[in-house]
């Protein structure tokens, strides 16, 4: 675990309620929706792919509410459809998994959280996916940081 602040940034961001199992296919419209954002208004992505969840729950039945985000180059005028947000830094326990989709929680995310309540630290709530290194749905091997949002 390493506790970091992560960086200041502008994306673009589209919001959605929905559960763990739901995840994959609206990761996969939305973001096709902001690649064609990105390219019709000729902005500069600036960063790997992030998904924001607010108090994840622990099992994949119950709604929370999720964001994906492509980190861009501040624009001058933005007008697009999507929302421009601007993500300030906060501060995280942070680990990185690599390996499949199929053990990002059993591998990645149970030893962060066990190590998080094994601390002083306190969950704020919010929870982000890093995509550092993406090959597709389906490949055996991604590089995903797990970031925990840390109560100050």
């Amino acid at each position: 675990m390493q506790i970091k602040e992560t960086p200041d940034m502008w994306a673009l961001r589209l919001t959605k309620r929905l559960c763990i199992p739901e995840v994959k296919q609206a990761g996969q419209e939305c973001g096709r929706i902001i690649e064609n954002a990105i390219a019709s208004a000729d902005l500069t992505p600036s960063g790997p792919w992030l998904f924001i969840a607010q108090n994840l729950p622990k099992t994949g039945k119950t709604p929370f509410d999720w964001a994906i985000c492509r980190p861009v180059e501040k624009p001058n005028g933005y007008r697009g459809a999507i929302e421009l947000v601007h993500l300030e830094p906060i501060i995280v326990a942070s680990a990185v998994h690599q390996g499949s989709l199929r053990t990002l929680f059993t591998q990645g995310y149970a030893p962060l959280v066990a190590e998080i309540e094994r601390s002083r630290h306190v969950f704020s709530g919010e929870s982000r996916e890093v995509y550092h290194d993406w090959n597709g749905p389906g490949a055996a091997y991604h590089r995903i940081e797990i970031q925990f949002g840390l109560s100050r």
